[in-house]
């Protein structure tokens, strides 16, 4: 039987990617092309879901008075990381699109996205986390089957082809993407790529990319990620064309949804 230790170091060996810990490596890529602020370094934690388990933190359903940042919804019991889990709407608690927890909904309309996350699967046979494209896959009858179910933008077809259409508006930029082993992918570009051309640079990495959805865009997009007392993953967006465009933020904005992740 293989250690903890052991599986660490095994993974530690996998190219660019650095285990943190069991079933979550984190990979730093820079981008081939160069973004007009910042590093152009792409980051990708990428975690097993057989080991870890996600689920929907929302401030709504959880009945705080307050929306929290990203490293403030690390410090729920047993979450080791956090994304966005959709962009939200203008009374900073409702996603715009779809969104539950168990028999919790934050939002309960169906727009026309084409993206679903899906984790916490009801019966056996069913992958332990997905993103199911509505126009490959049959999504309303997965739905039901899955405690956490998150909609948003697709950002590239069941042909791995990049659906974003170019356009000259550019930001920081979060999305979450499955890779052709069934692994999670939290993606977070600090840089302001237009999101056309962050899709092509994903398509070029060694990301085996399957799936890919938008979470969010600006300063607020954020992904943190603390193994024990170790910091291992902290960004934060800050550029948007039209709204912030600078690359000064510092802070982690407060949230009002994330896709959590932590040790089954």
């Amino acid at each position: 039987m293989i250690t903890a230790t052991a599986a660490l170091v095994l993974l530690a060996a996998a190219g660019p990617w650095q285990a943190v810990a069991p079933g979550v490596e984190v990979g730093r890529f820079p981008a081939a092309r160069k973004a007009p602020l910042g590093d152009s370094v792409i980051t990708v934690v990428r975690v097993d879901p057989r080991l870890h388990h996600f689920r929907l933190l929302s401030s709504a359903l959880l009945k705080k008075p307050a929306n929290a940042t990203a490293p403030e919804w690390v410090g729920e019991p047993g979450v080791m990381g956090v994304i966005n889990a959709s962009m939200y709407r203008q009374d900073h608690r409702t996603s715009v699109a779809y969104l539950r927890q168990d028999a919790g909904v934050n939002n309960g309309t169906w727009t026309k996205d084409r993206a679903v996350f899906l984790a916490g699967p009801a019966r056996t046979g069913l992958p332990p986390a997905q993103i199911a494209d509505d126009t490959c896959q049959d999504v309303p009858a997965l739905v039901p089957a899955y405690a956490t179910v998150a909609q948003n933008i697709r950002m590239i077809d069941c042909q791995r082809r990049n659906v974003w259409a170019q356009q000259p508006r550019r930001w920081s930029t979060a999305c979450v993407g499955a890779d052709g082993s069934g692994r999670v992918l939290l993606i977070h570009a600090r840089s302001p790529f237009t999101v056309h051309d962050l899709v092509d640079e994903l398509l070029g990495l060694p990301l085996d990319l399957r799936r890919l959805m938008y979470v969010e865009g600006g300063p607020e997009a954020s992904l943190y990620v603390k193994v024990g007392d170790r910091v291992v993953v902290s960004e934060m967006g800050s550029f948007e064309t039209g709204f912030r465009e600078a690359d000064d933020n510092r802070v982690f904005w407060p949230l009002p949804n994330m896709l959590a992740f932590g040790p089954r």
